[in-house]
């Protein structure tokens, strides 16, 4: 188990409780989640961007990352409905306290 998940559950936690004088430990504010994402401007002219950004943003939160498509077509910056503009990774439990 991560080290900062112990921190808290067996510090931080119990101070917290008693500095904001909550009655109920599900008042307790936690992190649940954490959302990283990567927008690849170039992507519009070189699909072939996407891959790179992919596998980095894979190597920094060691998980596959999801690709994100465009929702509508803007002619200002040259992208289509549906094409890949970005990728983004969720990290929840142990992974989330390891990349904290």
């Amino acid at each position: 188990m991560a080290r900062l998940r112990e921190v808290y559950k067996n510090e931080l936690a119990a101070r917290i409780k008693t500095e904001l004088a909550l009655e109920n430990v599900m008042q307790i504010p936690r992190i649940t989640k954490i959302t990283l994402n990567m927008g690849v401007g170039s992507a519009a002219q070189d699909r072939k961007m996407i891959d790179g950004a992919v596998a980095d943003m894979q190597l920094i939160s060691g998980q596959k990352p999801i690709v994100t498509l465009a929702r509508k077509s803007i002619a200002g910056f040259k992208i289509r409905e549906g094409w890949p503009i970005g990728c983004k990774v969720t990290l929840r439990g142990d992974r989330m306290y390891e990349f904290l």
